[in-house]
């Protein structure tokens, strides 16, 4: 099953770009114009990885991050914030609302790519560790 990864930006032109860049990988992509839009995408399409710009209208990547990370059903949705800021006030906001990464604009695309594919391999691994916990929990409860 392909990989699912939104992209949240309300410029246009970035979302082609990383969808572009992105075209590379076994993915389904979707996009997102502005922070509650990205929310309600979340909740339908179920992403693995978010690609979510900072500065957005409704609201701002900080937001979002912070919402997502704090909600039991998509905390574990892994977030590369992709941001023209690079002040370090912003990247420690970044870090305090709970983004996984971040990323500089403009996006080199190798960088975009090798952050995306060890994101997957991290949720891969989540998932694979949540599985084997459950396995133990039901064995467990059927020798007790």
């Amino acid at each position: 099953m392909p990989s699912k990864i939104l992209i949240a930006d309300d410029n246009q032109a970035n979302c082609e770009l990383l969808e572009a860049y992105l075209s590379e990988l076994d993915c389904v992509i979707e996009m997102a114009a502005d922070g509650a839009a990205t929310l309600e995408k979340i909740d339908s399409f179920q992403p693995d990885v978010l690609l979510l710009d900072i500065m957005m209208p409704k609201l701002s990547g900080f937001e979002v991050c912070e919402r997502v990370k704090a909600n039991e059903a998509t905390k574990n949705v892994m977030i590369l914030m992709v941001t023209a800021l690079n002040e370090l006030g912003d990247i420690e906001k970044a870090v305090k609302s709970g983004t996984d990464d971040f990323l500089s604009k403009p996006v080199n695309k190798v960088e975009l790519l090798k952050r995306v594919e060890n994101m997957l391999k991290l949720r891969d691994i989540h998932d694979e560790n949540e599985r084997l916990r459950q396995y133990i929990v039901q064995m467990e409860s059927q020798t007790s």
